[in-house]
């Protein structure tokens, strides 16, 4: 939350200068608040573990925030019940007349598929049309956030020659970013996917900023510089067990997974993950609900679409894929 102070407090310019969001008197007397409007399209096979563990960081903040969920009409989900969709999720029809102060698009377990052979890439690509004139700020995750770069600048994604699993360090590349404020030099997220971006192919856009890179996970945060786009490679949202249940699974499906890297202690898979990302998952979110939702979504949610990337609805492009 933005701190109030006297306009010409000697410390608003410093303040500014890094970044710390001050308001001044005349501002906060002017200032009109509202519940902020999330949604969340989510694309986890199992969804009920994955609100909990966006809820949670949503929930972290003294803001008050609405929030919906969004599935594919486009694809059955084997791994939900039906009555918790029928009750608690919406498709796209229902809501695409609406506007919104923010979306969360998830991962997805597809990322081995070419991007047109998702069996709802079509739907998910009139989605991620959509959102540029009626969401404000939209934070992508893991294969969301591939699926997010390829849409919209056309970065393609590369395939690992084995599969990217565990905790690893990502250093920030510029600390007085406002979805970085606060986070160390160095932080943690974990990561678990087969692909990925090269981060040449982001530096081609002058619109995109790379905002952390990690040594192991290469790439991770990329934020463009508008705002109203964020990619994250990782999984912040990720639960203590999370990586430890998945590879599990693997183990019991004979796939013979490789133990992720830097989670149970000294590598012994009967140990207790050591959780090492709860603060900074918390501040990366915090920071986009403050800064990229809150402090610049406008306060009638109609007007998003005359400050949006372009003010005529373009035509959807086809969906195609690089083979690489």
């Amino acid at each position: 939350m933005p701190i109030n102070i006297p306009e010409d407090l000697p410390a608003a310019k410093i303040l500014e200068s890094e970044n710390v969001f001050v308001m001044t008197n005349k501002r906060a007397m002017s200032q009109d608040i509202r519940p902020l409007e999330i949604i969340i399209l989510n694309l986890m096979p199992t969804k009920i573990v994955t609100e909990t563990q966006l809820l949670r960081l949503l929930g972290n903040s003294p803001l008050q925030v609405n929030i919906e969920f969004l599935q594919m009409a486009s694809h059955v989900s084997k791994n939900t019940p039906q009555d918790h969709l029928t009750s608690f999720y919406k498709i796209f029809s229902e809501i695409k007349d609406n506007f919104y102060d923010g979306m969360i698009i998830t991962g997805a377990p597809v990322e081995l598929l070419n991007f047109n052979e998702v069996d709802y890439w079509e739907e998910l690509c009139s989605i991620m049309e959509w959102s540029k004139r009626n969401v404000y700020s939209t934070l992508h995750i893991c294969w969301g956030a591939q699926a997010g770069l390829y849409y919209h600048y056309k970065i393609p994604k590369y395939s690992f020659d084995e599969k990217l699993s565990g905790i690893f360090s990502h250093k920030v590349l510029n600390s007085k970013h406002p979805l970085m404020r606060g986070i160390d030099d160095v932080f943690y997220i974990p990561h678990s996917r087969n692909t990925g971006v090269k981060t040449p192919d982001v530096q081609k856009h002058s619109e995109l900023e790379i905002l952390s890179l990690s040594d192991e996970a290469g790439v991770s945060i990329i934020g463009e510089k508008s705002g109203r786009q964020f990619f994250i490679l990782g999984h912040p949202e990720y639960d203590r067990d999370t990586l430890a249940k998945e590879f599990f699974r693997d183990l019991e499906k004979g796939i013979d997974p490789k133990i992720p890297s830097n989670y149970f202690p000294e590598n012994n898979t009967d140990k207790k993950p050591i959780m090492q990302w709860k603060s900074y998952a918390n501040l990366l979110f915090m920071n986009w609900l403050n800064y990229y939702v809150y402090q610049n979504t406008p306060y009638n949610l109609s007007e998003i679409p005359k400050i949006s990337f372009n003010l005529e609805i373009p035509n959807i492009p086809d969906c195609y894929e690089y083979h690489i």
